[in-house]
């Protein structure tokens, strides 16, 4: 499946365990060895009452994620395509907290984020207190603008002038690795269009550059809106196409509503078990 471009195998676990190990993961996500991913999306019995499913969430180099908002809406859509479940809102659990994923009647996918968590601790970052914006000091002494905030995934957001001609490889891969960031970060290049519209590149952890990051279109709204540039309702676009984020402002959860497509369906033996 893929979400405008980032691309995902979605595995059905809900009637056998698919634990795989980082190794397994890596192989799978191999666009020439495996089947070819951004990430991995598995679907999980309910581990409370008052949810209807868990998921998990695994990078193409094997890592475990707690948040990707577009894997979130083929989520949705694969568990009303496998018959799972028929409800018109799901509420889904990460290992990083719980979702909302409403269908709505136009074909798009409306998901409930969560709050934004802006406390530098949360993110988590080094800085020593919460601020519009921070500046960061890269290799070499050179010092970075930049505002960061958590959406269940820690993010950086970049202002620059033009998307097109941002060092989106070289300055994302030396942000991720900065100690400021102790479990990383997915970085994003965030240019602002109007009050209404942004473009965005991310760079996320574990995968590069992707077409669409659904949590880093939320993360550069809530901190365009932070920066006074931004409004409640903006489109975001990114290489793969737009999606839609709405925040409210501070305490409020971020909303994005965007496309979910399918690709190909297939089954592939596994060891110990076959996985569709």
């Amino acid at each position: 499946m893929h979400g405008l471009g980032n691309d995902f195998v979605v595995l059905d676990a809900t009637q056998s365990p698919f634990r795989p190990t980082p190794e397994q993961a890596r192989w799978l996500a191999d666009r020439r060895l495996g089947v070819g991913c951004d990430q991995i999306l598995v679907v999980e019995p309910p581990s409370a009452a008052h949810l209807d499913f868990d998921y998990r969430i695994f990078n193409a180099d094997g890592s475990e994620s707690g948040q990707c908002g577009n894997g979130a809406r083929c989520l949705a859509k694969f568990i009303r395509r496998r018959g799972l479940s028929g409800k018109s809102t799901l509420r889904v659990r990460t290992c990083s907290g719980e979702l909302m994923l409403e269908h709505r009647p136009d074909g798009m996918v409306r998901v409930d984020m969560g709050v934004p968590r802006l406390d530098p601790k949360m993110v988590p970052f080094t800085a020593a207190a919460r601020a519009p914006r921070y500046t960061l000091t890269l290799d070499g002494g050179s010092l970075l603008e930049i505002g960061a905030a958590s959406i269940g995934n820690p993010h950086v957001v970049i202002p620059v002038q033009d998307v097109a001609v941002a060092p989106v490889a070289e300055l994302g891969a030396a942000v991720q690795r900065h100690p400021a960031f102790p479990e990383s970060a997915n970085v994003g290049f965030l240019q602002v269009l109007d009050s209404a519209r942004a473009k965005l590149r991310v760079f996320e952890r574990g995968v590069g550059e992707t077409p669409a990051c659904g949590s880093g279109a939320c993360a550069a709204a809530v901190v365009g809106q932070v920066w006074g540039l931004l409004g409640t309702i903006v489109s975001i676009e990114v290489p793969g196409g737009a999606l839609q984020i709405e925040w409210a402002g501070d305490g409020q959860p971020v909303f994005m509503t965007g496309p979910a497509e399918t690709v190909y369906e297939g089954t592939f033996e596994w060891p110990g078990q076959k996985l569709s």
